[in-house]
Parts: structure tokens; C-alpha cells; sequence
């Protein structure tokens, strides 16, 4: 999938553990796994909106485009 999700990246730059991003985000910690592992397909505006605000980061700290044709 050429979209990366990198919240565990910004959790560890954070010193955030996941039960700690799930109570400040108000996600399940199994959704966040999902996210977190890059194995969700599709993300709310909403959600990513609390993410970046409870790690006090952008959406392209959390996101990343990476071009599988060039790899």
C-alpha cells in the first residue's frame, strides 16, 4: 500500500504508549493496532484530527506517500 501510517514513529518520538493514545484519543486499542500497524484501510478526518492533537504533531507526521512504481 503506498500510504504509510506512522503513528507508532510519532508514539515512540512522544514517549506515548498505546494505551496511553487510546484514553487521550477515545479509540478502542484494538482500531488503534489496526491504524497503527498500517493495516487499516481508511481513516476520519475526526480521528486523525485527535491523533495530531494528542501527539502534538501534523497529518503528514502521521502520514506518508511512498511511490511503489519507483521502489
Amino acid at each position: 500500500m503506498p500510504i504509510i501510517v506512522n503513528v507508532d514513529v510519532m508514539m515512540a518520538k512522544r514517549k506515548m504508549s498505546l494505551n496511553e493514545l487510546s484514553e487521550k484519543v477515545d479509540l478502542t486499542l484494538s482500531n488503534l493496532s489496526i491504524l497503527k500497524t498500517g493495516k487499516a484501510k481508511a481513516i476520519r478526518f475526526s480521528t486523525l484530527e485527535a491523533i495530531c492533537k494528542a501527539l502534538d504533531c501534523q497529518p503528514g507526521d502521521i502520514l506518508e506517500y511512498v511511490n511503489e512504481e519507483k521502489k
